[in-house]
């Protein structure tokens, strides 16, 4: 009888260790796929962020808006899988094509920083197929507008979610990106909400402020090197090379 409860006292701790040491491991694997800025060493392939939280840190009581990151040759391949509130409803645009102020409209949107120039792009995707580039040098300060992207969307196949898959030309971004930051928006009147991947601390929010996704300042590391690895090298771009 001792023999018999001491093996089973063993075989459970065994367990136990082994199931431990798998739990622990996926739950580095898991925290390193979220927070790209994490990462210790910087694999090529898939990049996934989950936007979990308002632009001012207060955690969002919905499934989070879930980006990935996919290489392609092309150019960086965005998808989205997130709630579909529709609200608000479609912008007059066509699906498929640019539309200028889409950010007044439900919208996941991208940016991609190089902190030393204060250059950077700007992608925004909508549930209706609408979408909107800008190419920016300098705070807020828009030099290309409406440019063409390849995105197609599906709002139909799981009801209350809508899935994007959006290829980003290689051209499209400045040279040496290094920060980065994505953003939400839905929702109309009151319940107009805007939520960030990395938001601005409670400590550092002043009486009456309100988002701005323009405040550089709270982009957090990222290379376009951990999707393609660290042999690829970003493709020089005409249109960078006429930015202010």
């Amino acid at each position: 009888m001792y023999l018999h409860t001491t093996f089973k006292m063993k075989a459970v701790l065994i367990l136990s260790a082994i199931v431990g040491c798998v739990s622990g491991g996926f739950q580095k694997l898991s925290n390193r796929n979220i927070h790209g800025n994490e990462f210790e060493n910087h694999p090529s392939g898939e990049l996934v962020y989950e936007i979990r939280t308002t632009w001012n840190s207060i955690p969002v009581l919905h499934s989070a808006v879930t980006i990935y990151f996919k290489p392609h040759v092309e150019g960086l391949i965005m998808e989205v899988n997130a709630p579909f509130f529709d609200d608000p409803k479609s912008p007059p645009g066509e699906p498929g094509e640019p539309f200028n102020g889409l950010w007044d409209f439900e919208v996941v949107e991208s940016f991609f920083l190089n902190n030393g120039t204060t250059q950077y792009l700007e992608v925004e995707l909508c549930p209706h197929g609408q979408h909107l580039v800008l190419l920016l040098s300098g705070v807020g300060n828009a030099f290309k507008k409406e440019l063409e992207l390849k995105f197609n969307v599906d709002t139909t196949s799981d009801w209350g979610k809508w899935y994007g898959s959006a290829l980003i030309p290689w051209s499209y971004f400045p040279p040496n990106v290094n920060m980065m930051n994505s953003y939400a928006i839905h929702g109309s009147g009151i319940g107009r909400t805007y939520e960030a991947l990395y938001p601005i601390p409670p400590e550092e929010i002043i009486d009456g402020q309100g988002p701005n996704f323009h405040r550089l300042e709270y982009f957090q590391e990222f290379s376009l090197k951990w999707i393609m690895g660290e042999a690829w090298e970003q493709p020089v771009s005409d249109l960078w090379e006429s930015s202010p």
